[in-house]
């Protein structure tokens, strides 16, 4: 079974699969946070797993903004979304931009990617490195084990004018790591009815443990259970 295809061959349909999600309210929630705790004097700002960038095109106005994502196809999109901004390959990690931040966002639960604590921890080690002193590390989280449903139905649609799209999953766990086959039929004008299966698998991170790699790492870290979408909260982390 093929892996995050939507994220490459099928990187057309992320959009409009997501066309749920409002960014600019989400962009103004992070506006707030960065005010209220960041410490260094500048503006530059990363956007680690950046997608196609909608939450950049709500950032760019106040930050200069660099967005990496590790898909070339979602980089190419969001470079015709988003203007203004510098878009550059990368694996979160093993970031080494040579450059450092006053703000690093990583949205949209993409942590979870990383699917191991091994991999947690260097990641945010990297985080860290790239981060000024006194800069702001925001990080949306994916579920923890307790609060992930197993077994729990899910169906996201999209209704456009020529593309109808049906995604549909049931939620399933091996070990400390989240899987869901993600099961979709695309019908688009003039053309048959398109199915693929796109599999995810996203590491289940329990928040002390995920605050404690955060304070080995140099910041000053806490969680905010009222975070951008329901249920998984905010980490926050300033760099000492």
């Amino acid at each position: 079974m093929k892996k995050e295809i939507l994220y490459y061959e099928h990187a057309k349909y992320y959009d409009l699969i997501y066309s749920f999600k409002n960014y600019r309210k989400e962009a103004n929630r992070i506006k707030g946070l960065i005010s209220k705790h960041k410490k260094s004097h500048g503006n530059e700002l990363l956007d680690v797993a950046c997608g196609t960038g909608h939450h950049l095109k709500y950032l760019r106005g106040r930050y200069s903004c660099t967005g990496v994502d590790i898909s070339e196809e979602l980089l190419d999109i969001a470079k015709k979304n988003v203007k203004g901004v510098a878009f550059e390959r990368a694996d979160m990690t093993k970031l080494k931009l040579g450059q450092k931040f006053d703000v690093i966002t990583c949205l949209f639960s993409s942590i979870g990617y990383v699917k191991t604590y091994s991999k947690l921890r260097s990641t945010i080690q990297s985080f860290a490195r790239h981060l000024k002193t006194g800069g702001v590390l925001t990080i949306e989280p994916w579920f923890t084990k307790r609060a992930y449903r197993i077994g729990s139905p899910h169906m996201t649609t999209y209704g456009g004018k020529d593309v109808k799209i049906a995604r549909l999953n049931v939620s399933k766990i091996r070990g400390n790591v989240s899987v869901m086959d993600m099961h979709y039929l695309i019908a688009g004008r003039d053309k048959d009815v398109k199915h693929f299966v796109d599999r995810h698998e996203l590491g289940l991170f329990e928040v002390d443990k995920t605050l404690r790699i955060m304070k080995d790492a140099g910041l000053q870290a806490r969680f905010l259970k009222n975070g951008l979408m329901r249920g998984r909260g905010l980490l926050i982390g300033v760099r000492k």
